[in-house]
Parts: C-alpha cells; sequence; structure tokens
C-alpha cells in the first residue's frame, strides 16, 4: 500500500500502482468525469499513468492552469494527427501549450497551405475527437524512437532525440497518430468538443535564421462549445481594445523605423498621461519616505560583470559602446539596481540611517528580438518606476509589507482590483541559474511568504520564476477582460549587497551587509499604459485623462465667451481645449466622442448670456446646463486621487 495526501491534507492509502482516475474514482464519479491529468509530487502527469510510491496529489480540471495547459497540448496533437490525415507525409517540429491554446510547427513539404484550409481542419479534428481515441504513453529507448522516425523520414524528431538520454525518451499515441512527446495529455480526445484555429505563421526551426521555415499554425479548444463562443466574443472586445489602435486614435505614442524598432515616441497627449502618472506615483513616494535620485543611461562594463547583469544578459543588450581609449566599453543601462547600490556605496553609513530608499523613473534599455516586439508591452527602451530599499535584516519584512501597501494602492488609484499575488521562488532542481547562498535564499524566501501571508494576499506559488539575484512577489492582474496581466513587483535580494561589498555600521559598531528590496508598482510605465488602455478601453479615469473636457461653441460669435470659460477651468488645474473648426456641432461631437473625451461642454446664445455650460458626457449623452463654477467645483471633486 502507499498513501496519497490529497491538498486538504488528508491522506488516503492505495494499492502501489493507483493512477489518478482510480483515485478520483474513489471520491466522486462526477469529479474522475472532469479530471483532464494531475499533479504528483509537483509534476503533471497522466492521470492513467500508475502512482508507485507515497506521493502528494492535485487532481486537475479544466479551471486549473496545469488542467487546460495538458487540455491544448492534447489538442496540439490531434490537430497533429488530422494534418496527418489530410496532408500525408507532412513532417512536424515541435507543438507545445501556450497561455491560450497551443500551436504545432509542420513541414508540408511542397504541398500548399494557408488559413482557407483552416475549416476543413478543425471538420477533421473534430471528426477524429468524437472517436475518443486515448491518449496512449509508451517508454521507448533511443535506438528504437530513432528508427521510427528515421522509416518515417522525419528529420525534425531526430534532431530532437539527439539530444535526449537514452532511459527518458517517450512517444504518445492516439488513433492513427504517434508522436516523440514527453508529454502528459488528457485521458481521451472526446474531452475536445470545440475547435478554432486562429492563425498560421513562419517559424525557423528552433528560431534558427539559417535553417528551414516551418508553417505554424496556431489553435485555442474547449471542453464546451459555449467557452469557445465566449473566447471568441473577448477576442473580438479585445481587438477593439488593443493599445496599439487606441494609441494612434487617441494621439497617445507613435514609433518610427529611423528612430529605431521599438522605441516609442510618447506624443503630447501621451506624454500628458505619463507624466501624470508620475507625478501620481512621486506623490505617494514621498510620503513613504523616498528619496529620488537620478541615474546616467549608460554604465561602465565593469558595473554590470560586478551585479551579474552582464553574465545573464549580455548577449540580450544592445551591443557595447566603445570609447577612444583602448579596451574601455559601456552598455546602454539594461537595470537600474548597480546604479543605486553604487548610490549607496557613495559614504558610510550607519544603522541608524536604515532603511534608505532610492526612487528613480529611470529608463533602461534591452535588445529584444524584432518578432518579440509588440506595440508599448514588448519595447527595447522603457521606463521603470524603480526602487531599491536598503535596509537591516530585521527590517525586511516590515518595508516589504510597506511596499504591498503601496502596490495595493496604486493597483487600487486606477481600477486594478482583481489580482492574485504570485510568489516567485527559483527552481530547487536548477541552481546554476541564479547567484547567492542556499542561506540567503531561504532567509528571502522566508520573507516574502510571511509578508504575504499577513497581508491576507491572494498568493500563488511558482518555482523557477525568480529572478536571477533573488526570489519576487508578481502581481498577476486580471483587466476587463479577464486576461492576466504581470504589473507590480517586489523582490527580496541579499546578493548585489554581497556582490557590491556594501555596508552599514551596526550597534555592535561592526560591519554588516544590508538587504537590498527592488520595487516597481507599474513594472514600466510602456507596458502599465499598455494595459491601462486595453482595460479602460482608452476611457481612463479622469484624473488620468490627457484632456478632461472640450468646449463646443456653435458659432464663432461665442468664442471670446469659450476662451473666458477655458481660461477659468485651466487655471483650476483642470486640463481641455476649444474646438475652434468651421464644423457643425454635430460633427464636433462626433469627433469628440470618438476621441472619447469625458465632458463636452456646449455654448451657444442661451449658455453665453447666462453664465452657463451645456454638459455632455461621453458615452451618456447630455447632463443638463450648470454654471462655470459649479462644473469646475463638480470636476475638481471628481479629479481628486
Amino acid at each position: 500500500m502507499i498513501n496519497i495526501t490529497l491538498p486538504d491534507g488528508s491522506v488516503r492509502q492505495y494499492e502501489k500502482g493507483v493512477s489518478a482516475h482510480q483515485v478520483a474514482l474513489s471520491i466522486s464519479e462526477g469529479l474522475a468525469r472532469n479530471v483532464l491529468a494531475a499533479e504528483v509530487n509537483g509534476e503533471i502527469w497522466d492521470a492513467s499513468r500508475p502512482i508507485e510510491e507515497d506521493a502528494s496529489l492535485k487532481l486537475l480540471t479544466w479551471n486549473d492552469a496545469g488542467g487546460k495547459s495538458t487540455f491544448w497540448h492534447s489538442s496540439a496533437h490531434l490537430m497533429a494527427e488530422a494534418l496527418e490525415a489530410l496532408y500525408p507525409g507532412t513532417k512536424f517540429g515541435i507543438g507545445p501549450a501556450i497561455e491560450t491554446g497551443f500551436y504545432y510547427d509542420v513541414d508540408f513539404g511542397d504541398q500548399p497551405f494557408s488559413s482557407d484550409d483552416f475549416k476543413k481542419i478543425e471538420d477533421k479534428m473534430l471528426e477524429l475527437a468524437k472517436v475518443k481515441s486515448e491518449y496512449i504513453r509508451t517508454p521507448v529507448s533511443k535506438a528504437d524512437a530513432e528508427k521510427y522516425f528515421t522509416e518515417k523520414g522525419d528529420e525534425y524528431k531526430l534532431d530532437l532525440i539527439k539530444d535526449l538520454p537514452d532511459g527518458s525518451i517517450t512517444f504518445y499515441s492516439q488513433g492513427n497518430f504517434t508522436d516523440l512527446c514527453r508529454g502528459p495529455h488528457i485521458p481521451n480526445t472526446g474531452f475536445v468538443k470545440a475547435i478554432k484555429l486562429t492563425n498560421v505563421a513562419g517559424a525557423y526551426w528552433r528560431g534558427d535564421e539559417s535553417r528551414k521555415q516551418l508553417t505554424r499554425i496556431y489553435g485555442v479548444t474547449f471542453p464546451k462549445q459555449s467557452e469557445l463562443t465566449e473566447y471568441l466574443h473577448m477576442i473580438e472586445e479585445a481587438k477593439k481594445r488593443d493599445h496599439r489602435k487606441l494609441g494612434k486614435e487617441l494621439e497617445l505614442f507613435t514609433f518610427s523605423e529611423k528612430v529605431g524598432m521599438g522605441l516609442p515616441l510618447w506624443l503630447p497627449k501621451g506624454a500628458a498621461l505619463r507624466e501624470k502618472l508620475v507625478r501620481f506615483l512621486q506623490n505617494a513616494q514621498v510620503k513613504s519616505g523616498y528619496e529620488p535620485v537620478i541615474t546616467p543611461h549608460i554604465g561602465h562594463k565593469n558595473l554590470y560583470v560586478t551585479s551579474g547583469h552582464y553574465d545573464k544578459y549580455g548577449a540580450d543588450s544592445f551591443q557595447p559602446i566603445k570609447t577612444p581609449q583602448e579596451g574601455e566599453e559601456f552598455f546602454l543601462k539594461p537595470m537600474n539596481c548597480p546604479h543605486h547600490c553604487e548610490i549607496y556605496k557613495s559614504k558610510p553609513r550607519s544603522y541608524k540611517e536604515l532603511p534608505v530608499r532610492y526612487a528613480e523613473f529611470g529608463t533602461v534599455y534591452r535588445y529584444e528580438q524584432s518578432g518579440e516586439l509588440h506595440g508599448l508591452t514588448r519595447v527595447r527602451g522603457f521606463t521603470q518606476d524603480d526602487a531599491h530599499l536598503f535596509c537591516r535584516p530585521d527590517q525586511v519584512k516590515e518595508e516589504f509589507k510597506k511596499v504591498i501597501d503601496l502596490v495595493l494602492y496604486v493597483f487600487k488609484s486606477l481600477g486594478f482590483e482583481d489580482y492574485v499575488a504570485q510568489i516567485s521562488l527559483r527552481d530547487p532542481n536548477n541552481k546554476g541559474k541564479y547567484i547567492g547562498s542556499d542561506e540567503n535564499w531561504q532567509l528571502a524566501e522566508r520573507a516574502i511568504i510571511e509578508a504575504a501571508d499577513e497581508k491576507g494576499l491572494p498568493t500563488v506559488v511558482e518555482l523557477g520564476e525568480a529572478a536571477f539575484y533573488g526570489p519576487k512577489l508578481d502581481f498577476m492582474v486580471k483587466d476587463a477582460l479577464g486576461r492576466k496581466w504581470q504589473l507590480g513587483t517586489i523582490q527580496v535580494d541579499y546578493n548585489l549587497p554581497e556582490r557590491f561589498e556594501l555596508e552599514y555600521t551596526g550597534s555592535d559598531n561592526m560591519k554588516h551587509r544590508p538587504v537590498m528590496i527592488h520595487r516597481a508598482p507599474f513594472g514600466s510605465l510602456e507596458r502599465f499604459v499598455a494595459v491601462l488602455i486595453e482595460h479602460c478601453a482608452g476611457n481612463f479615469p479622469l484624473w488620468l485623462t490627457p484632456e478632461q473636457f472640450i468646449i463646443l461653441p456653435i458659432s464663432e460669435k461665442f468664442e471670446d465667451y469659450a476662451k473666458k470659460v477655458l481660461e477659468s477651468l485651466n487655471n483650476s488645474d483642470i486640463r481641455g481645449l476649444i474646438d475652434l473648426r468651421d464644423e457643425k456641432i454635430g460633427r464636433k461631437i462626433r469627433d469628440a466622442e470618438v476621441k472619447k473625451t469625458p465632458y463636452m461642454l456646449i455654448i451657444g446664445e442661451k449658455e453665453m448670456s447666462e453664465g452657463l455650460v451645456s454638459v455632455r458626457r461621453h458615452g451618456q449623452g447630455d447632463v443638463g446646463s450648470v454654471t462655470v463654477e459649479d462644473f469646475k467645483n463638480q470636476l475638481i471633486k471628481e479629479i481628486t486621487v
């Protein structure tokens, strides 16, 4: 017999070799029908795979991220089976699950293929799904695996096999299709009820431009047709909210090939929005005891060698800047933290001074691949709302909790109230990815876990998601469409103070190392603005809107009164303008609606003679006439954060 520990802490005994599906059956037939896979000792397995020793077990359904991932990976195999049936001789690269759905890289040879073929592939996939073919896992030797794919003539699978150690190779089969795969998979194809192929693109084999370009087919599947319908509706809504589209329509930002890919140019309205965000956070930081600092856009290579950034990111950085001095090299700054370490080190420190909190809206540069650039969410130059706190070990938890409070204040002020705090720890099986001692990592991880628990945050734990120098708390925020974004991060770091030999004099008159906390509530201004645009569909909170009102005179004879209204409002730090175009009032209103201007102030004979403005609210229509003073007071009250 073996002991199976369930998520609620209860322990049940089963015969050795029991499967997760059998465990589910022993609990409830309804549960067993919905189990897609299982998490066994933290690793995702097929629900049918025998468990041979004591283990912790979590049963995964469609409601679990691991269940969805397994479902979509299995759907990639189902698509491959359909492609092999419809296009004989097709060869296959890799077919992973992705955040929403899956893709498979395939080589059609000389056979033509386009998105026009999606419908027949979807139909074939549904036909195969109805057969309810089991996904069967078979361990194979390396020699047998090579023989199978040599006979099949699939050079891509052979290329993958050569890197795999003998004894670690498994095949998965369903219906008439067999693939090299480590799994896991859902029990059978019958779970797939709704299918949509979404896109086709080119992808070089193993990302190498010198190798053959394959056809990458993207798709998504669901266990219910209603969920696919809802997903497609969400996709259409997302297109309307795309920050690249709205950013252009609202004249917030642009890009220029002459300036360079991934380097955004902020237009006047976008710059106003951005500056408003900066001032908002700066005011909150001053109240929390932060001191502003400014650092250069470049740094000597040795700075990043010391910090470890050169070893970890040197290959992904912009090429070094060489000076006339022999052997001297500078880099565009990829991170602000090494510069802040040097500021801390600029004078002796006492334990009485700590914590020291430095804050900077620092622009950094990373050479992202051109294919990965995407509007403001993935750029090569971006500004972090960065801060670094240097504190004593006994201050770490309290400082961490204060940063959590600041992050939550930012989210609440901007309408992000649905979030989960992800505790990102290092991968215990791959410690070579990280710097620092086990002792320091354990201290840092414990501080984060305890602080999140004491603040009552909803949390999940993710192994392998830590920064290379320390664990972190990442805030995963849901937007208005239910999409998850990583916004805001807090990190505990014992390692950079060690590498930079930072010190303070303790109460014992001895030298001690401070602990460093990295934090960025926005993450980066570019990405945060992109997410904010899509979250509110361009209808920003009034305090943040670049143009809070527009005055619409019915004719030119009311322009002088309109200018007096504008001056009165602008003097109260309310931002707006006058539409002086020679257009009919209906056209002016429509254009203001398209620009999502919150308030339209229409001025005609009555308004001018009685000292009023006729107010329209974006998306609502007329809301009545009021005095200029009353409108001013209403807006001041509404924009107070």
